[in-house]
């Protein structure tokens, strides 16, 4: 199931390699590494101190301790929400001439990628999900991921678009998607096929590629990890 890794340390790890990646890579992205050093240690001390920031989540995931069956039961309930980053793309960031709409611009899924997406689809269905409510960032890498699946119907919102290469609108579109989750009503199974950017900043967890971030809405209105089952 989850491995109850520690968020500051699991954060470090992960961002630290990313930035050491685009170092080493020499890549044109416009975002600045200062920028991204100040959002990595931001991540941190929220994890530490334990502050609830504008999205009305906590910042320390509640991992539950019952198992990936537990959070499947809440899945199916339909009062839990998924955030599902998208399958293995290799890579980072997307290359330069990145258009949005054109695929053959971007960083894609991989054939494991695929085969990963199809597999989380299967997982669902075995989990007696058969359908679900699938929205989707516009990036082709995700598009793809939440047809793969097939649960339903996909349908683009563009506030689950990645910010990577401009954090200007790392605030505007987590404040966007926390409203719009408030507004959801609980029902049918939600699916929400985004990325580790987006993810990380409304949940402060750094999911790996295909991995499902569970949340639920508190009584006092505020969303809450619940826990994470990982499909690779």
């Amino acid at each position: 199931m989850k491995e109850a890794v520690s968020l500051p340390q699991r954060i470090l790890q992960t961002k630290l390699l990313e930035l050491h990646l685009q170092l080493e890579s020499g890549n044109s992205y416009t975002r600045s590494l200062q920028h991204k050093m100040l959002d990595y240690l931001n991540l941190v001390g929220k994890a530490l101190i334990s502050v609830v920031f504008i999205t009305g989540l906590s910042s320390t995931p509640v991992l539950s301790s019952e198992g990936d069956a537990a959070l499947w039961n809440s899945l199916r309930s339909g009062e839990h929400f998924a955030l599902l980053r998208h399958a293995i793309a290799p890579g980072n960031g997307d290359p330069p001439g990145f258009k949005l709409g054109s695929c053959r611009t971007q960083r894609n899924l991989s054939e494991e990628g695929r085969n990963q997406a199809v597999k989380i689809g299967k997982l669902f269905r075995e989990n007696r999900i058969q359908t679900a409510r699938v929205f989707s960032s516009q990036w082709c890498r995700c598009l793809e991921t939440a047809k793969l699946l097939e649960l339903g119907q996909v349908q683009a919102l563009s506030f689950l678009n990645s910010f990577f290469n401009n954090y200007d609108y790392r605030e505007s579109q987590t404040q966007k998607l926390a409203e719009w989750l408030h507004e959801q009503n609980p029902g049918q199974t939600l699916v929400l096929v985004t990325h580790q950017v987006n993810i990380t900043a409304l949940t402060n967890v750094y999911p790996g590629s295909g991995e499902l971030v569970i949340i639920r809405r508190s009584k006092s209105g505020e969303f809450e990890v619940v826990g994470t089952i990982k499909t690779k």
